[in-house]
C-alpha cells in the first residue's frame, strides 16, 4: 500500500465515523420527540400547580 491509499482509507473511515455519530444523534432527537408526543396524547405530562389557591391539589383527610 503506498502513502495516498492509506491516508484515503483513514480519511473515509473518519467520515463514516462522523456520519454514523450525526445518525445516532438525529435518532435520538426523534425518539426523545416520539415520547413526548406519546406523552402529551396518554395524558402523562404532570400538571402545574402552581397558580391555584392553598391546598387545591393537597391531601384530603376523608376519615374524620
Amino acid at each position: 500500500m503506498d502513502v495516498m491509499s492509506i491516508a484515503t482509507s483513514l480519511i473515509t473511515a473518519q467520515q463514516g465515523g462522523i456520519q454514523q455519530q450525526i445518525g445516532t444523534t438525529l435518532l435520538k432527537q426523534n425518539l426523545d420527540a416520539q415520547k413526548s408526543a406519546v406523552l402529551t396524547l396518554l395524558g402523562g405530562a404532570q400538571q402545574s400547580l402552581a397558580n391555584v389557591g392553598a391546598g387545591v391539589g393537597g391531601n384530603l383527610n376523608i376519615a374524620a
